[in-house]
């Protein structure tokens, strides 16, 4: 019996397209901004997990619907400075830039 392969094309692993992606100024911009955005919505579930809070009661002190904390959690959506300066100040913190590591040599 005699079947033919079909053609798929090579298998690129996910670090090895983003290294290849990378290279286009426009993807490296676009996909720093997604994984700060990413690392955001981490920081924030985690404050709250570590404070015992729940998404409800951050919410309140923050004068916001709980949807919108469950949102930003998720990681699904984007938080202006005005929300997440007053989600900050749920956890005694303050919204800052800071200098990107390939910045500060």
């Amino acid at each position: 019996m005699n079947i033919k392969k079909q053609e798929m094309g090579d298998f690129v692993s996910l670090s090895k397209l983003i290294e290849k992606k990378s290279k286009k100024e426009h993807f490296k911009t676009s996909f720093s901004e997604e994984i700060s955005r990413l690392n955001l919505a981490h920081e924030i579930k985690a404050l709250r997990q570590q404070k015992k809070l729940t998404q409800k009661q951050v919410a309140e002190k923050a004068d916001m619907p709980q949807s919108v904390i469950a949102r930003i959690e998720s990681g699904t959506h984007s938080v202006s400075i005005t929300t997440l300066s007053k989600i900050a100040r749920v956890f005694n913190k303050e919204v800052g830039l800071v200098e990107s590591a390939q910045h500060r040599r």
